[in-house]
């Protein structure tokens, strides 16, 4: 038979260890989600300079 004490001794680190692995997984879903906007953002630069470009007469 197990105690309070042994339960939250065992519970508590794997809540703990539950809570990092989400905290991981959100972060490398932020990441995703970064790199995604930064290569729109790169396209849409590349966009705007060339669209630029062609305007001029040199």
């Amino acid at each position: 038979m197990m105690n309070s004490t042994t339960t939250v001794a065992v519970t508590l680190p794997l809540l703990y260890m539950l809570g990092y692995f989400a905290i991981i997984g959100v972060g490398i879903y932020a990441l995703i989600l970064f790199i995604k906007l930064a290569r729109r953002g790169i396209r849409a630069l590349d966009m705007y300079i060339a669209e630029k470009e062609d305007g001029q007469s040199v």
